[in-house]
């Protein structure tokens, strides 16, 4: 594989552009490729068989620009399909995981909040990571949360309800750190932050950032020289999804 090819990234739809975001910032010489499934998204309330065979022709998509490496920028996806992309592929395949980990770090007596996927939440990947880190951790699946990323509503009346109402479910207790288990929510940290004030809020995007860099140094295939660049696709429609990417690709988080 030639070190000057591209880095591929997928998701179901915009999220995935918030992970991008990191690997940009500490791979700036790398050529990035992102794809997102918009037409197909959410993936969160399908089958699992279903997100497999969605994130697979997702893959590749990618695969068809003979990308170096391969990163699953979606918790429901990568729980249902990168074990079955990592036995078929030669190349580097990086996943995600909710942070319950570091997120357990932050414990003090109280409660760890999980917002994710209801497909993340249902997934063997999940529950393994809960066994070990999530004794202290309430999970609320966010059915619909997404589809207001997707619609690029990061603020606002509809959102602040949807908001809102799931947090009044824990109104009076004592949340010690909020676990955002699906890369659209990271877009909404302004928002989180305002009805959660000091409240830590974790995400895995650097996580994974940072183990591609890893994968792509101990490959001695990162990028010695040129400018770096970021290509947005969609399987929706270009005109809405491509101009949502590249706003929220700057959109202060």
């Amino acid at each position: 594989m030639d070190r000057n090819s591209a880095i591929g990234f997928f998701d179901s739809g915009v999220g995935g552009v918030s992970v991008l975001r990191d690997a940009v910032r500490l791979l700036p010489r790398e050529r990035f490729l992102y794809y997102g499934d918009n037409l197909n998204a959410p993936y969160g309330t399908k089958s699992e068989d279903t997100i497999r065979t969605l994130a697979t022709h997702a893959a590749d998509v990618l695969l068809s620009y003979d990308v170096k490496a391969l990163v699953i920028a979606c918790n429901t996806a990568t729980s249902a399909a990168a074990a079955t992309l990592r036995a078929r592929l030669a190349i580097p395949v990086i996943g995600m995981e909710p942070a319950l980990k570091p997120a357990s770090l932050a414990w003090h007596g109280g409660h760890i909040l999980v917002l994710a996927t209801p497909a993340t939440l249902r997934q063997q990947k999940f529950l393994a990571l809960s066994e070990k880190y999530g004794e202290h951790a309430l999970v609320r699946p966010c059915a619909g949360l997404m589809e207001l990323v997707e619609a690029g509503e990061l603020e606002g009346g509809r959102l602040r309800g949807y908001l809102t109402a799931v947090l009044d479910e824990y109104r009076g207790m004592q949340l010690d750190a909020v676990v955002l288990g699906c890369t659209h929510y990271v877009f909404l940290k302004r928002e989180l932050a305002r009805l959660l004030p000091g409240v830590p809020l974790f995400d895995g995007n650097e996580g994974t950032a940072r183990r591609l860099k890893s994968l792509l140094e101990q490959g001695d295939m990162l990028r010695a020289e040129g400018e770096g660049g970021v290509t947005f696709m969609t399987s929706g429609d270009e005109a809405v999804f491509l101009p949502l990417m590249e706003r929220l690709y700057r959109v202060p988080v």
